[in-house]
């Protein structure tokens, strides 16, 4: 399995490809890595050092690929934090050749606008790019709620409210949608939840909240999330597996007590998850 990954890069931490990457090789990927941007740490530590990589660069960095004449043999391309709206366009560009070199390859666009913390902190521009340009081209969509809600205009109150806010992003573009961060109010207390769909069937899985607040979580249920429904081509599989891992890796960096999410230490959770969470119909 090979898969074009575009995301940030963080040279201390896990955020963007520095949390994406490690988990795919773990099970067994090649990741083909352009970086959009080269910070010393992620930006939740309030300061940080590097910068944000011209379009011009990402796309020399993309064109460089395309001329090995690997694209007929990239499965999917994932992208991530942007850094820029302009890099936007070298993405688009980059999708559509890899769709023509390989028509059945996917396009997994994860797309980071902000939380309910820190609410819009993207660029001006990104947005309104995820939303008009990228997501209508998207195979699979990976919004938490808060991305879901800025994107489709509606509220996430209870879970037909979120199926509905689903299903209006698929009408958008991407047939597939993977809701993270979902509190509701019919499960069980200290639960939270992932809301996945696809083909119009809908599936669930609730954990155990953890006392942790970490960055770079997202990138990596993105990443999972794709490698499963490319390898087993079902949604819910790539639901219950994704969940399951992504349980295990911050349960053990709530119990490390670590800012920064253990994605080394606990990298067996990528493989065999400790525990495993089914997917339920819903």
């Amino acid at each position: 399995m090979n898969i074009l990954s575009i995301q940030s890069w963080v040279a201390y931490g896990h955020v963007g490809n520095a949390s994406a990457v490690f988990p795919l090789q773990r099970l067994g990927a090649e990741v083909w890595a352009v970086n959009t941007v080269q910070f010393s740490n992620h930006t939740g530590y309030g300061a940080w050092r590097g910068q944000v990589f011209g379009a011009p660069l990402v796309r020399d960095c993309l064109r460089g690929i395309a001329e090995r004449g690997v694209l007929p043999r990239c499965d999917a391309v994932l992208t991530g934090y942007m850094g820029d709206a302009a890099i936007g366009e070298a993405i688009l560009e980059t999708v559509a050749e890899v769709k023509a070199a390989n028509p059945a390859a996917l396009w997994c666009c994860d797309p980071v606008l902000g939380d309910d913390e820190s609410g819009i902190y993207v660029r001006p521009g990104i947005p309104e790019f995820f939303r008009e340009r990228a997501l209508p081209l998207a195979d699979i969509a990976t919004p938490n709620r808060f991305e879901l809600e800025w994107l489709t205009g509606g509220k996430v109150t209870d879970l037909e409210s979120a199926k509905a806010a689903v299903t209006a992003l698929q009408a958008m573009g991407p047939r597939c949608v993977l809701l993270t961060s979902l509190a509701l109010p019919d499960m069980p207390p200290g639960r939270i939840g992932m809301l996945a769909a696809e083909g119009g069937k809908f599936f669930r899985v609730t954990t155990p909240e953890l006392p942790i607040s970490v960055n770079g979580a997202g990138d990596a249920i993105a990443a999972l999330f794709l490698f499963h429904r490319l390898q087993s081509g079902d949604v819910a599989t790539a639901l219950s597996k994704a969940c399951s891992s992504i349980f295990g890796l911050l349960r053990r960096t709530a119990e490390a007590g670590s800012r920064e999410i253990l994605l080394v230490a606990a990298q067996e959770e990528f493989v065999a998850p400790s525990q495993v969470f089914e997917a339920e119909s819903c």
